[in-house]
């Protein structure tokens, strides 16, 4: 719509906030507020139907995370043809599991023939619904209100690192970073260096350390499943959903199960216990991916990785274990995650829980909430799920864009009127 490049001219007098004069913006299809690959995905499928958007980014560029916070090794874990998002397959070209580069990369095609444009450098700081208007006022770091009918919450699961409190360790006197300043072992030859976290990416790291010849130990505080990224030259994970077309849930996990001991044997003479419920079971109910080995656990039974338990507490270049040893270490890697950050802007306490910032209902049914509120990235279910909620929110978004098009359409001529 021609109006929506003259509305964003505009400026207006507005004390919603009470902060005096507020550049607002009319917005007549949804601010999106995220450039990942969740926000991406919903825009683009917006504009196929032919719904414009906003997309409001906090950073300097698409995919912060991918470009700034991953390390160098870092490949998908998943085969490409569940990792793309709608509308537009990977090159033919790409291997079976990309790189982190060749990723972004695809992203970067993406934005460029969906012709996206986020908003960069836009923080947000607030957004809230007005019931007195019946729209959403998101309001930015630089000063920009940005008004409309339709929000697209996309900031995801990893919007802030997790940096758990441990005992000491501003003691500890050696080199401690979270895995989102990581980037490669090699600087980290004959040190001993503990990773602290055993999911995908704190395995995948400690082998990258055994792999640039640092004396790697990983800290396995919870039971976890270890799987085969492949099985028979077949995606593991694919091979799964194609089961469980057929099976039941807990058939498919009982031959994983049975894959996975005869591969690994019983683990927990190397300090690393199964859990009850079967890894898809797990999956489902409590959002807790199993670990896909790219030969992590080969260097656990040689002994060229070390297994250890929670940690008591940590002193100068100590770490002392829950079972009583004291070892010394160099470094410390924190592999403990992310976090999502809607709670600190998002003023609503209906659909998104105040606690760990996720929808209250689980996947499939967390992607909408009231007043034209929506979630993508959030599914625990990595780009696979962030792409069946775009498609979801855009066909939704579309069916009110076509029902009130002549409102929008009035309501930004008096919007306009007034500037």
């Amino acid at each position: 719509m021609e109006y929506l490049r003259e509305i964003e001219c505009k400026s207006v007098h507005d004390n919603h906030y009470g902060t005096g004069n507020i550049h607002s913006v009319f917005v007549p299809g949804p601010v999106i507020v995220g450039a990942g690959p969740s926000g991406l995905a919903t825009a683009a499928c917006l504009k196929e139907k032919g719904v414009p958007s906003v997309i409001l980014e906090r950073s300097n560029d698409i995919a912060s995370l991918w470009k700034t916070k991953s390390y160098d090794r870092l490949k998908l874990h998943l085969p490409k043809q569940f990792c793309e998002l709608p509308l537009k397959g990977f090159p033919d070209h790409y291997p079976t599991y990309p790189s982190g580069s060749e990723f972004v990369e695809y992203l970067e095609d993406y934005v460029r023939e969906f012709e996206l444009r986020p908003v960069f450098n836009s923080r947000v700081l607030r957004a809230e619904y007005d019931e007195s208007v019946g729209f959403w006022r998101v309001r930015s770091e630089g000063g920009e209100e940005y008004v409309c009918r339709w929000l697209v919450v996309a900031t995801g699961e990893n919007a802030e690192a997790v940096v758990p409190e441990i005992e000491g360790v501003k003691e500890f006197g050696g080199e401690v970073l979270h895995t989102s300043e990581y980037k490669s072992g090699e600087g980290y030859c004959g040190k001993r260096v503990l990773v602290v976290g055993c999911g995908n990416s704190g395995m995948e790291v400690v082998l990258d350390l055994c792999n640039h010849n640092a004396n790697a130990s990983v800290v396995i505080r919870d039971s976890l499943h270890i799987l085969p990224q492949q099985m028979l030259g077949i995606s593991t994970f694919g091979l799964s959903m194609s089961m469980l077309k057929w099976f039941p849930i807990h058939v498919v996990d009982q031959v994983l199960l049975v894959v996975s001991w005869l591969l690994y044997g019983d683990m927990s003479k190397f300090g690393i216990m199964r859990p009850k419920l079967g890894p898809l079971e797990l999956k489902h109910l409590c959002g807790k991916t199993p670990v896909l080995d790219v030969g992590t656990f080969a260097k656990i039974r040689k002994g060229e990785i070390k297994v250890c338990p929670s940690i008591t507490c940590v002193r100068h270049q100590e770490v002392e274990f829950i079972d009583g040893r004291i070892e010394n270490f160099d470094a410390i890697i924190l592999a403990t995650g992310y976090k999502s950050n809607v709670p600190s802007w998002l003023k609503e306490k209906d659909m998104f829980s105040e606690i760990d910032g996720f929808p209250r209902k689980p996947f499939p049914n967390g992607w909408k909430g009231e007043n034209g509120l929506y979630s993508v990235g959030f599914t625990k279910r990595g780009i696979f799920g962030a792409s069946f909620d775009a498609r979801r929110i855009a066909d939704d978004i579309e069916r009110c864009w076509k029902a009130e098009a002549k409102h929008l359409t009035a309501v930004a001529r008096a919007f306009l009127s007034e500037t």
